[in-house]
């Protein structure tokens, strides 16, 4: 009988310091912040660089229609299309980012905003992204991503 309480108490302890954990501010936001909003800013020109830079070799990413792709298909994706100019047509954003770091690995939330076109004629979608990075040779890279069509963004 006097176990239960035991365990209890134990399982109480690891889930308050497990929250406790996660409710800091992971000590490589900033720099987590900037990388993804160079890239944001690269993949709105079709930077083939900016992709190289930030997804890992052994990248999982699931896109929102269903598709699983790793970092050589995004790459010849890029590939195939013209590099854009800097005041391109297109534009990406991130809105509430979120991250939580455990050690060398981060996890970053945020929702995507894609601007296509300009003024009145510009169609605006929004993205729930979750990525996972890890630091590698002192550099962070993302290994697993997840996008999600945000509610009312058709």
């Amino acid at each position: 009988m006097r176990r239960l309480p035991l365990y209890f108490l134990i399982a109480l302890m690891i889930a308050t310091t497990a929250r406790s954990q996660t409710a800091h501010t992971a000590p490589a936001a900033e720099e987590l912040t900037g990388m993804l909003k160079e890239f944001l800013d690269g993949a709105s020109r079709n930077d083939i660089a900016a992709h190289e830079r930030f997804w890992a070799d052994d990248l999982i990413y699931t896109r929102s229609a269903g598709v699983r792709l790793g970092k050589a298909e995004i790459l010849a994706d890029a590939r195939s299309g013209a590099t854009a100019p800097a005041s391109a047509p297109t534009a990406y954003s991130a809105e509430d980012i979120r991250i939580q770091q455990y050690g060398d690995t981060a996890v970053v939330a945020f929702r995507l905003v894609g601007t296509m076109g300009s003024g009145e004629e510009a169609i605006v979608t929004h993205f729930l992204n979750t990525g996972t990075f890890v630091k590698r040779g002192g550099e962070w890279r993302a290994v697993a991503w997840q996008s999600t069509r945000a509610r009312g963004s058709e």
